[in-house]
C-alpha cells in the first residue's frame, strides 16, 4: 500500500464514518467499495470490519441513551444463527458475487410498505433482521439495506433508529472480522499501521456525522437516505455485470 494510496484510505474513512453517522448507512457500502480496488475480497470485507467497529462503536457511544436493547438483543440471536449456519457450510465470497448482492440491496429500501409491514419493534421481525442482516453482512460485507427495512417503517425516531443500528453493526462487524481472521494474514505491519491510523479518522467522522444528525428532520433523513444508497448500489452493479462479462 503506497503512501498516496493510505492517505486516501484516511481521508475515505473520515467521508464515509460521516455519512454513515447521519444515516446509520451508505458509508460502510462506500468503504467496502474502495477497499475491494486495492485489496483481495476476503481481505477487504475484514479490513472494513475492523473500521466499521470503530464507527459504529463511535456512533453507538455517541447515541448509546436511545439504544433499543431489547431490539438489540433479539437481532443478536439472528446473527449467532446466521453465523453458526455459515461457519457449518464454510462459506467463501466470490468478488461477482459480493457486488451483484450489495448493487440489489437498495431494491429493499424502495418496497412499498403495504408489501412488506416489517417493524424491528416486533420480536419475530427483529431475529429475522439479524438473521438477515447479520447473515448478509458475513457474506458480502455489508447489511445496511437489508436492516434498515426493519427500521424506515417503525414509528421510532431516528435516534433511535440510528443508535440500534450502531450497537448491532459493531456486533456484527466483530463477527465479520472473526469469520474472515484468516484473510487478514495477507496484511503486513506496515498496511495494518494504517488500518490503525484510521481509527481517530473514523471516530472524527462519526462525531461530524452526528452533529448533522441532529440538526435534519426525520422526513428528510428517510429521503435523503433512500437516494444515497441506491446511488451506491447501481455503482455496485455496473462493477458486478462487468466482472460477469
Amino acid at each position: 500500500m503506497s503512501i498516496w494510496i493510505g492517505v486516501a484510505m484516511l481521508a475515505a474513512v473520515f467521508t464515509t464514518s460521516a455519512i454513515s453517522g447521519v444515516f446509520g448507512m451508505a458509508g460502510g457500502l462506500i468503504l467496502l467499495a474502495l477497499l475491494l480496488i486495492v485489496l483481495p475480497v476476503g481481505t477487504a470485507i475484514a479490513v472494513q470490519g475492523v473500521i466499521q467497529i470503530v464507527a459504529n462503536g463511535s456512533r453507538a457511544i455517541l447515541s448509546r441513551k436511545f439504544i433499543n436493547w431489547r431490539i438489540l438483543g433479539t437481532m443478536m440471536m439472528g446473527l449467532a444463527t446466521a453465523g453458526v449456519i455459515l461457519w457449518i457450510a464454510r462459506y467463501t465470497p466470490a468478488l461477482a458475487t459480493v457486488y451483484i448482492a450489495v448493487g440489489l440491496m437498495p431494491i429493499l429500501v424502495w418496497i412499498p410498505a403495504s408489501w412488506l409491514q416489517l417493524d424491528a419493534a416486533k420480536p419475530v421481525h427483529a431475529f429475522v433482521c439479524g438473521f438477515v442482516g447479520g447473515g448478509l453482512n458475513l457474506t458480502v460485507g455489508v447489511s445496511g439495506p437489508s436492516i434498515d427495512i426493519f427500521f424506515i417503517r417503525t414509528t421510532l425516531d431516528r435516534r433511535t433508529v440510528v443508535a440500534t443500528k450502531a450497537a448491532m453493526q459493531v456486533l456484527s462487524h466483530i463477527a465479520k472480522v472473526v469469520f474472515y481472521w484468516q484473510a487478514t494474514m495477507v496484511l503486513t505491519s506496515l498496511e495494518w499501521g494504517a488500518v490503525a491510523l484510521a481509527a481517530p479518522f473514523a471516530i472524527a467522522g462519526t462525531s461530524a456525522g452526528y452533529w448533522v444528525l441532529q440538526r435534519m428532520t426525520d422526513v428528510n433523513f428517510r429521503v435523503w437516505m433512500r437516494w444515497i444508497v441506491t446511488g451506491i448500489g447501481v455503482y455496485y452493479l455496473v462493477q458486478g455485470t462487468l466482472l460477469l462479462i
